[in-house]
């Protein structure tokens, strides 16, 4: 490891760390974590001159904590594990047809604004987790790279949007909360959702784990016919 790697990551922490603080004292979907870090990091990266090829490997070793962090997601889903229980068939069909119509929608979308075909298959994993998406992806053709900043686009809109959305839908239900927003913006999305309540977050949790395993085995079925 360079100095610049791990002066990149140590960044990266130190940036995370401030934008967990400014959450807490500022409440709002608008100072999500993840949305301040990438803000401030990307303009520290633009005026300091370095490259997204020289940061990168400081990303990858990040990334690569993905999968730990995310089995700290099971605390929230033991706790709740009765009313998860309860909701199991309705969860499991909601998450079912939310998968489904984001990966269509999102193909199609692509295909109307007549994007490259390696745009569309890296929209129709932007809503399963990063790790997930890059895999599912190379076996459609699209690229990894590509995919992992459209999961992270969207579960920044999905963490700022969806609680508002779903507020003036008229949608309060605990359970209908976490369900949607973990079934289309993953772990971002639930890290927001979370703060609403811990069945929201536990909820949320299954949905985005769900999601990531259905994904891989619908979507090299279905993308042919999109």
């Amino acid at each position: 490891m360079n100095s610049l790697t791990l002066i990149s990551i140590l960044l990266t922490i130190v940036v995370y760390i401030g934008a967990m603080k400014l959450a807490r004292l500022v409440r709002s979907p608008f100072t999500n974590p993840v949305l301040t870090t990438t803000i401030v990091l990307i303009t520290i990266l633009h005026f300091s001159g370095v490259s997204y090829q020289e940061y990168s490997p400081a990303k990858d070793w990040i990334s690569s904590l993905l999968g730990p962090a995310t089995v700290a997601l099971g605390v929230p889903l033991y706790k709740n594990r009765d009313i998860i229980k309860e909701k199991m068939v309705p969860a499991a069909i909601g998450i079912l047809i939310g998968t489904l119509s984001t990966i269509v929608s999102a193909v199609w979308l692509s295909k109307a604004l007549q994007l490259p075909e390696d745009i569309q298959a890296a929209s129709a994993v932007k809503a399963v987790t990063t790790p997930v998406a890059i895999d599912t992806v190379k076996i459609i053709g699209g690229d990894p790279t590509l995919a992992a900043a459209f999961v992270i686009a969207s579960g920044i809109f999905g963490a700022i949007f969806a609680p508002i959305l779903l507020s003036v839908a008229n949608i309060s239900d605990p359970f209908s909360r976490g369900l949607s927003v973990g079934t289309v913006s993953h772990g971002i999305g639930t890290s927001q959702i979370m703060v609403e309540g811990p069945i929201q977050g536990a909820v949320s949790s299954v949905a985005m784990g769900t999601a990531a395993i259905i994904t891989p085995i619908i979507l090299p079925v279905i993308f042919r016919f999109l």
